[in-house]
C-alpha cells in the first residue's frame, strides 16, 4: 500500500535516558541526587521525568549503586566526565542527557529534544542541558577525545561544537523549567 504524499508516518525510535548526577554538590553542601523532593530523592524524580518522557531505559551518572549508577572513569571531569563514563558503558542508542538538578523539565519539554530531527547532538538554543545525543562511536571517540587530550576543553559546549548540534528555540515561558539547584536557596524557590 502506497501512502499519499502529503501523509507523515511518525516512527517512535527507542531512546534511553541519562541523568547526570556525579558532580561533587559542593556549593549545596550535600548530595544534591538524594535531597528529598517531593516525597522522593531528587535523582529518582528525574529518572521518572525521563522515563515519562519515552526513555526506555535510564541510565545515572555516578557512584549510585541502589540506582544503577556508573562511576566517573576519571575524576573531575564534570559533566562532560559522568556522560562519557556512561557512554562507554550503553548500547548505541538516541539519549536524553539530563542533570540531576533540574527537577521542574517537564516530559512535554524532553519529548520536543526526543521528537526533533535525527542528528548527533539536539538542544535548546543557548542552553548546554537538557540535550539529545545520538551515542554511537563518532559519539564515543569525540568524548574519549576531549577526555584524554588535556589541552582540550573538557565541556559540555566543546562536545556539542564537536558533534555540530541543531538548535531548537525555547519560548520565555519555558525556560524556569530549565533552572537548576546548585544552593539550597535555588532549591526553595525551585520548589516553591
Amino acid at each position: 500500500m502506497t501512502m499519499p504524499m502529503n501523509v507523515h508516518t511518525i516512527t517512535n525510535i527507542p531512546t534511553d535516558g541519562i541523568v547526570l548526577a556525579g558532580g561533587l554538590s559542593s556549593r549545596m553542601g550535600r548530595d544534591k541526587a538524594l535531597l528529598p523532593w517531593h516525597g522522593r530523592a531528587l535523582l529518582e524524580h528525574m529518572r521518572g521525568l525521563l522515563r515519562q518522557a519515552g526513555a526506555e531505559r535510564v541510565w545515572v551518572s555516578g557512584n549510585y549503586p541502589a540506582f544503577g549508577g556508573i562511576p566517573d572513569r576519571v575524576a573531575r571531569c564534570g559533566p562532560l566526565g559522568g556522560l562519557y563514563s556512561v557512554a562507554m558503558c550503553m548500547p548505541d542508542a538516541a539519549a536524553l542527557v539530563l542533570p540531576v538538578d533540574t527537577p521542574n523539565v517537564t516530559p512535554a519539554l524532553l519529548q520536543r529534544l526526543r521528537d526533533a530531527p535525527s542528528a548527533a547532538c539536539v538542544l535548546f538554543a543557548e542552553e548546554r542541558l537538557p540535550m539529545r545525543l545520538q551515542i554511537d562511536d563518532h559519539c564515543r571517540h569525540v568524548l574519549r577525545e576531549l577526555i584524554e587530550n588535556p589541552a582540550a576543553h573538557r565541556s559540555l559546549r566543546a562536545l556539542r561544537e564537536r558533534l555540530g548540534a541543531i538548535e531548537l528555540p525555547l519560548a520565555d515561558s519555558e525556560y524556569d523549567q530549565l533552572l537548576n539547584c546548585n544552593t539550597s536557596t535555588e532549591l526553595e524557590f525551585i520548589a516553591s
